[in-house]
């Protein structure tokens, strides 16, 4: 897979890209690339963003800044599946990152200040993807939190190809909540761990484990009525 973001601050993705997972990704052949719209913007002395037309505060970033940026990137021929980060997009959960990890190639385009002349939206990106509904300074986060979703269900990004199988919300665990965990030592200030986790009854332990998650998700369903 290739994964392309598209940013003003490519030095915020120094971080993430030492990630474990995403340099076992890397280390298996995927692709982690990062396009400055500085560096291809068509303007002066950098420019990249510009006041709203019918006024109002802050700044918004270009069509054709970001549009050459698509350009340069990947000429006029078929691009990638092109996802702009917005906080009113599809919020982001295990079957989207499972639609967008089956693509051989998704670019990423993160927003600042008031965001993106609609004209991106509109006729430059085929999805908007949401982390939640909240604002934050720019698309940097929400980009690196979709990039750690998507490159972990990569093979061999954990290290183990069952790591990332039954976690929160997968298929395997029909999309509910993880259940508990627990390790060593058994007992603790008087705490202790389920006796079925401890009897090497495989069958028990899992029909335990899928309660737990069910248990997690009515849990959840109650916690979402109330609010």
């Amino acid at each position: 897979m290739k994964l392309d973001i598209f940013t003003l601050f490519p030095e915020a993705f120094e971080w993430f890209g030492t990630q474990r997972s995403v340099t076992n990704a890397v280390a298996e052949g995927n692709e982690l690339r990062l396009f400055d719209y500085r560096r291809t913007t068509p303007l002066k002395a950098g420019q990249v963003d510009d006041s709203p037309y019918g006024g109002g505060a802050g700044m918004v970033l270009r069509v054709d800044v970001v549009d050459a940026a698509l350009r340069i990137a990947y000429g006029e021929g078929p691009r990638p599946r092109t996802v702009l980060l917005s906080p009113s997009g599809r919020l982001l959960d295990d079957p989207l990152a499972d639609e967008l990890v089956a693509e051989p190639h998704v670019a990423l385009l993160c927003g600042r200040y008031e965001g993106f002349d609609d004209r991106v939206h509109q006729h430059l990106a085929d999805d908007e993807v949401s982390i939640g509904r909240y604002v934050l300074a720019g698309g940097e986060l929400p980009a690196m939190v979709v990039a750690d979703v998507l490159m972990r269900k990569l093979p061999g990004a954990l290290g183990h190809e069952d790591s990332a199988a039954e976690e929160s919300y997968s298929q395997l665990l029909e999309g509910m909540p993880e259940y508990p965990h627990f390790t060593r030592p058994p007992e603790y200030r008087g705490w202790t761990v389920p006796e079925v986790l401890l009897s090497g009854d495989h069958g028990k332990v899992r029909e335990w484990r899928l309660e737990q998650s069910r248990i997690r998700a009515r849990e959840h369903e109650e916690l979402d009525e109330r609010q």
